[in-house]
């Protein structure tokens, strides 16, 4: 009893120690929990920002170079796609990609690494395939045959087709050539502008719609709902069209891009100097281009500003020839009495519009005559050879020997 007695005085000593301990413990315990608590959390962040950095990274990957595999197989349906100036092989990929032409961008890069032909690719349009394999891709746009909506127009050429009365042989116009690079076979059917289209288009369409240039709308308006309102002001040159697009698209685009090519001589600052507006440079510039050879053009340009200064009616067959759509023939008397809005013979001043689309060097030209007191010209000979004068009976005497050679519908 005693020992018990003792056991029961003495436990309350001791408990006093053993619970201050435990609670120093607990307390060590709590903090370490803690701090494993935080250490999750941060672990938990950490791995969060890694797995949204790996999401991230495999979506740019994915997006640019694709998840490695091709297409393989003869393709679906045949498309038109565009390449544009100073495209990498890498923009081509994502291009194809994008019309679901190869399946990821890596393939075909992968294809077109080694092949030299690739990088001297240019910039147009080309029929393609969706859903071929990466290699049959590079193949295709390495072909020339399916490079199409070049289009080349050459100079002195007018809208409408021509018929060289000589020969007999036809002149393709703009407008036809216009049709034939947009001409592009899709699953074996094949789709392309028609002339007449764009024949509509130039009759019907307002002139902002057709971006024609502010020194143009005046002659343009004038001449009401004839699709000849245009000539000329789609210059010469090499171009590439969209064969999908509209003819009043088409159209807009060329002579958008006539306007700035005319505009890099420097006609906006030439006509002010000379006292004309730029369509009248550019219409005697097509005069140039059709009366006469290039080693001539500036003295011919000359003679043209010398009659119209002087009141004097032009008096060339080209303008009599236009509307009827005839190339190189003598005019007869009764197509130089009929009255059209270009007939040089029976009205004074330039025709309403350009009789073609003149190149550079006619252009140039129109802007910088060659001084001379000329007011008649004629070729003499099959060679070309071009007598100008400004006494009216020498110009007589001149055609008299171009008669005698045979040459006669370069009189003037």
């Amino acid at each position: 009893m005693v020992d018990s007695a003792r056991r029961q005085r003495a436990e309350p000593e001791a408990v006093g120690p053993s619970r201050k301990g435990s609670r120093v413990a607990r307390n060590r315990a709590q903090r370490g929990r803690r701090r494993r608590f935080t250490g999750q959390i941060v672990l938990a962040v950490v791995a969060v920002v890694v797995l949204v950095g790996v999401f991230v990274g495999a979506k740019l990957w994915h997006t640019v170079f694709g998840a490695g595999d091709d297409y393989t197989g003869d393709g679906k349906r045949d498309i038109v796609i565009q390449i544009k100036d100073g495209d990498s092989t890498t923009m081509v990929g994502e291009t194809l990609q994008h019309e679901q032409v190869v399946k990821t961008v890596r393939a075909f890069v992968n294809a077109a690494h080694g092949n030299s032909k690739i990088s001297s690719i240019q910039p147009g349009y080309y029929r393609m395939r969706t859903e071929i394999p990466a290699a049959n891709a590079v193949a295709r746009l390495t072909d020339p045959n399916n490079r199409v909506g070049r289009l080349v127009i050459p100079e002195g050429r007018q809208l409408d087709d021509t018929t060289d009365m000589k020969t007999n042989k036809v002149n393709p116009g703009i407008f036809t050539l216009i049709s034939r690079a947009t001409c592009v076979d899709l699953d074996g059917n094949q789709h392309c502008v028609a002339v007449e289209e764009l024949r509509a288009a130039a009759t019907n369409s307002p002139p902002a719609a057709l971006s024609v240039p502010p020194w143009a709308v005046e002659p343009f308006t004038e001449l009401g709902k004839d699709h000849r309102r245009i000539e000329g002001l789609i210059a010469p040159g090499t171009f590439n069209v969209d064969p999908s697009a509209s003819a009043q698209t088409i159209l807009s685009g060329l002579i958008s891009a006539g306007a700035v090519e005319y505009m890099k001589s420097g006609l906006g600052d030439t006509a002010q100097t000379m006292g004309l507006s730029p369509y009248d440079i550019l219409v005697v510039a097509s005069l140039v281009e059709q009366e006469s050879k290039s080693q001539d053009f500036a003295k011919v340009a000359q003679v043209i500003y010398n009659r119209l200064h002087a009141h004097h009616t032009l008096e060339f067959d080209s303008t009599v020839n236009y509307p009827l759509d005839r190339r190189e023939v003598a005019t007869t008397d009764a197509d130089r009495a009929q009255k059209t809005p270009w007939n040089t013979y029976v009205s004074q001043g330039l025709p309403a519009t350009a009789i073609c689309s003149p190149g550079t060097d006619a252009l140039h030209a129109a802007e910088h005559p060659e001084p001379g007191d000329w007011l008649y010209f004629v070729t003499i000979d099959a060679q070309g050879t071009t007598l100008f004068t400004k006494d009216y009976q020498q110009h007589l005497a001149n055609i008299e020997l171009a008669k005698r050679n045979g040459v006669l519908d370069s009189a003037r």
